[in-house]
């Protein structure tokens, strides 16, 4: 079974950025480290960041004091304010995609537009920009809710970073049918559009693809999403240890992909152990041969080789399992 890894998998830019921001405080900084939510939507790497001393905190009013790291989907300028009246030394991991949709966002309203954020309403990274229009954006998911939004004198939109790329034009093509001053920001990452594109590519042409990535990333969830469409079998995993042998029989090319908050050791752990499937495999069917009992009729003619000659009977290896054991009395001279 061969195992083809995606162009584009694993860790983005601005996951990247943050882990190392995060590693580099815990080195640096003196006192207890805290983030505000999940750093990055990867259950282990999460673990992992724990483990070195960073502990995850879902409200300000948890702390008053320490070093505060901003995650990567960044927050909303209320949680900064409150951050530095605390007194907190502030780390600000947020992806720089993510400040350029906020920035423009906070612009737009500044210029009197109406800002529409095309994404998840209840993602972390919506939420913030969100903040940065002073609560009054609309938030859609896809062109049918773009349809309710009321007629303004004129919109602006942008994106959530990890939005497939045809939902924000379908959603910008409803919007101008409505509207006469319409300004689209395309503030989607271009590394969420690789990652879909070569995973999309790869899913047509394997066996079966593997992606791999926390069940709560939503890049993730769209990886998965874009190859079960392909029509090949998809099964999502988060770690090695939920990979499943049988799905792999008769598999003979099986495809890799990975979140952009994967860390690299994990989509590594994985492949090994999807490798390991196929060693198991191979030698399940070695020992099935071996095994293997020819089917015997009354009547029938075989032809073997005498291995065992004794004073009364002789035995006969004819490719069966056990050998035949035929009397002294009945071979014949001729």
């Amino acid at each position: 079974m061969e195992v083809r890894v995606a162009a584009k998998a694993g860790f983005c830019f601005g996951v990247k950025r943050a882990m190392e921001m995060a590693l580099d405080t815990v080195l640096k900084k003196e006192g207890p480290i805290f983030s505000l939510g999940l750093l990055i939507h990867n259950p282990q790497a999460v673990e992992y960041l724990a483990k070195k001393g960073i502990k995850e905190i879902n409200d300000l009013d948890e702390i008053n004091e320490g070093t505060l790291i901003i995650r990567s989907h960044g927050v909303g300028p209320g949680s900064l304010h409150i951050a530095r009246d605390k007194g907190l030394d502030i780390v600000d991991a947020t992806c720089p995609f993510v400040r350029r949709a906020q920035v423009l966002a906070s612009d737009l309203i500044s210029e009197g537009y109406q800002v529409v954020v095309v994404g998840d309403r209840k993602h972390p990274e919506v939420q913030g920009i969100i903040g940065w229009t002073a609560g009054k954006a609309i938030v859609v998911e896809n062109a049918e809710e773009a349809v309710f939004i009321d007629q303004y004198r004129k919109i602006g939109v942008v994106a959530q970073t990890t939005q497939p790329l045809e939902n924000f034009e379908a959603v910008i093509k409803v919007i101008s049918e409505r509207n006469k001053e319409v300004r689209a920001c395309n503030t989607i990452c271009s590394a969420t559009s690789e990652r879909q594109q070569a995973a999309s590519e790869l899913a047509r042409q394997v066996d079966a693809m593997v992606v791999v990535g926390g069940k709560n990333s939503a890049n993730t969830r769209k990886l998965f999403s874009l190859c079960s469409k392909s029509g090949t079998p998809t099964f999502l995993v988060e770690t090695a240890g939920e990979l499943n042998q049988a799905w792999f029989q008769g598999v003979k090319v099986v495809g890799l992909t990975a979140g952009a908050s994967t860390p690299d050791w994990i989509i590594e752990e994985v492949k090994s152990r999807m490798s390991e499937f196929e060693e198991m495999n191979n030698r399940e069917e070695g020992m099935e041969e071996a095994v293997e009992v020819k089917a015997v009729r009354n009547g029938q003619v075989l032809k073997g080789m005498v291995v065992h000659v004794g004073q009364d009977e002789v035995m006969v290896d004819v490719g069966a399992k056990s050998e035949g054991v035929i009397p002294i009395r009945e071979l014949s001279c001729c």
